[in-house]
């Protein structure tokens, strides 16, 4: 739980004066240092980056009355229904976060290997 919730705030507050990408760094590091296993490191980073990027989507969808959404889904996926656009975008995001949790674990792991 505590590793969800520092990505989710760490990377919401990184997002609004770095790059987009700067998520990926924020769960690198989160999972790097307290995550036990892969599968939950994996977990807490999609988990935690796509709640932020679909808070961030749905707020900008009520801002604008749907008009850039629709817009962008229509641009992007070719439908009119800006409900698809809501969906791939924390999907995307939290593949994002997870590969980068999963990848911060795992070179944990080998910084603690025992050499044989």
């Amino acid at each position: 739980m505590l590793p969800f919730l520092l990505i989710a705030l760490l990377s919401a507050v990184a997002q609004l004066f770095l790059p987009w990408w700067s998520i990926a760094l924020v769960t690198f590091g989160v999972c790097f240092w307290r995550s036990k296993t892969g599968w939950r490191a994996f977990g807490a980073g999609f988990l935690g980056i796509a709640v932020v990027w679909f808070v961030y989507a749905l707020l900008i969808h009520l801002q604008t009355d749907g008009i850039l959404t629709g817009r962008m889904a229509e641009l992007f996926l070719k439908t009119k229904t800006p409900v698809f656009l809501l969906l791939i975008t924390p999907l995307l995001g939290g593949l994002t976060g997870g590969l980068a949790g999963l990848a911060g674990r795992q070179v944990r792991a080998v910084f603690r290997a025992k050499p044989e």
